[in-house]
């Protein structure tokens, strides 16, 4: 179940109609990064905002090279969230007569370098200073990445400009008790550069992440957690080290986040699947399955530029790029395209087409160094077996085709929670709803060749109840033929006052013959 929160909606008479729109995918990487915020989720828009924001390719950072290969092969829009595993920012003291001002910096990390500088310009007689604040890119850098300046503040607790409520505010430092006798000196000669004092080297970069780092905490909403209320298509979870990978207890809470946020897991094949025959042998036994994950085989070779060798990387990166770029260029059944990697990323196992087949009936889908022209059609799958909620969602391309239909239109129908609930606005959203759907239709997205056998949709009193009403909910049913004509994966969407929300539900297969449900039962 997807849900999002609607504070500050607003909407004037005046607005063009409504439309619903597909977005441009966004892959989520979670993992460990050389700097940057920690448990925030940050876009980055290619490699060159990743090494800005969180310091590039760090041997110890498998995310940092499935980013750098995401980017490489075609991604776009990446979401990073980074976690770590006791890491420690730096420090940063600042003398005050015989008291030092200790502060400590917000994220963590060996190479976060801070400066600060203090001035009484425009202060006459008074216990007050102001203080600049700066990330520069390294120990005596002149080269300014972030500023801050805080003006008049106060060591008075009592003061409505005191210093450790103020930076409680700041994304470079917080204040650390005690707190000195007296305001801090002017800075002068002597610093680094001259007129600031520069950070500490005590900033850590911790120990190599285990499982609870990556899962995090519901409650603080760390981890993956961090992505609870966030808008993403596909999620990458690199392996914990270069040798180590992600644990089943990751991947589960993974997958239930996935789902809810009508996302798409990315899982790597584990280490020990060093040949098809492993992999297709290790996925009899595997504990993990799920229609909310799907798995590229096998992993990837690329050049390293830290080791200056080529050496073997996780594949999430690599396809997440893949299907972003092909989702990029063609929208609609992107997940059917052959996997070929292109621009010195290349499988790690050579595949024979008799291989490729097999790992596709297993539910792996193999990576590519080239396409075949005589190659067989195999159809991407998911990792998803036996009973899941419709037997298209062993298939990629189904899955991933209602997952972005159902969060389009989870978004693209908010707008009736500035509406009248009342029989007008739920024919609006009907017929705005159905608009789309034709149009995708249109394009070839659905099975069968009329309406009612590719979709249907619903908003009225079968659905919108007085209990609904009264609730101030509105309800909107809809259905789409992924494979079949007239074999529907059917949704509904909910809007109330405090969440929007949409679910893959089940109705009646005969109420649903001719298009338009006579009684509904969800």
């Amino acid at each position: 179940m997807a849900e999002s929160g609607t504070p500050g909606l607003t909407r004037t008479r005046d607005w063009a109609e409504p439309v619903i729109e597909h977005r441009r995918p966004v892959t989520a990487f979670v993992g460990r990064a050389l700097k940057g915020p920690l448990h925030r989720p940050v876009p980055v828009d290619g490699f060159a905002d990743f090494q800005r924001l969180f310091g590039g390719l760090w041997q110890p950072s498998t995310l940092s090279y499935a980013v750098e290969q995401f980017f490489a092969i075609g991604g776009r829009r990446a979401l990073i969230v980074r976690v770590a595993n006791g890491a420690r920012a730096p420090t940063l003291g600042l003398p005050a007569g015989a008291g030092v001002l200790r502060l400590a910096g917000v994220y963590p990390g060996s190479r976060e370098y801070l400066r600060a500088s203090v001035d009484y310009d425009g202060i006459a007689g008074e216990e007050r200073f102001n203080l600049v604040l700066q990330r520069v890119r390294s120990t005596g850098s002149e080269r300014v990445e972030d500023q801050e300046i805080f003006r008049r503040v106060s060591l008075a607790l009592d003061s409505d400009r005191f210093v450790g409520e103020l930076l409680l505010r700041s994304e470079l430092v917080r204040v650390t008790e005690p707190l000195p006798s007296q305001r801090p000196d002017r800075s002068g000669s002597g610093g680094c550069p001259v007129g600031y004092t520069c950070s500490n080297s005590d900033g850590d970069d911790g120990k190599p992440l285990t499982d609870y780092d990556v899962i995090g905490s519901a409650s603080d909403r760390t981890g993956l957690f961090a992505l609870r209320n966030e808008d993403f298509d596909f999620l990458c979870i690199p392996p914990l080290t270069r040798d180590q990978d992600v644990g089943l207890g990751t991947l589960l809470v993974a997958a239930r986040l996935c789902r809810e946020r009508h996302a798409l897991l990315i899982v790597d094949p584990p280490t020990g699947w060093s040949s098809a025959q492993k992999a297709i042998e290790g996925m009899r036994t595997w504990p993990f399955r799920s229609e909310s994950a799907f798995m590229c085989y096998p992993r990837v070779r690329a050049f390293d530029p830290l080791r200056g060798r080529e050496e073997t990387f996780a594949s999430c990166g690599a396809a997440a790029g893949l299907l972003s770029r092909a989702e990029e260029a063609h929208a609609l059944r992107a997940a059917e395209e052959d996997w070929v990697l292109r621009l010195g990323v290349r499988p790690a196992v050579d595949l024979s087409e008799a291989q490729r087949v097999r790992l596709a009936q297993s539910g792996i889908n193999a990576l590519l160094a080239r396409r075949a022209a005589d190659a067989p059609a195999v159809i991407a799958r998911t990792l998803a077996t036996g009973g899941c909620g419709s037997p298209d969602w062993i298939y990629l391309s189904a899955r991933r085709l209602a997952l972005s239909i159902a969060s389009s239109i989870e978004r693209g129908t908010r707008w009736v929670l500035l509406e009248q609930n009342n029989p007008t606005t739920w024919s609006r959203a009907r017929s705005l709803v159905g608009s789309y759907l034709e149009t995708l239709a249109a394009r070839g997205a659905f099975a069968g060749a009329t309406r009612s056998e590719r979709y249907f949709v619903v908003c009225d009193e079968r659905i919108n109840d007085a209990l609904s009403v009264a609730a101030g909910r509105i309800n909107l049913l809809f259905g789409i033929a992924a494979r079949r004509p007239g074999e529907f994966d059917t949704w509904l969407v909910s809007h109330d006052p405090s969440v929007s929300r949409a679910r893959s539900v089940s109705v009646n297969r005969l109420a649903t013959a001719g298009g338009q449900p006579e009684t509904i039962r969800l």
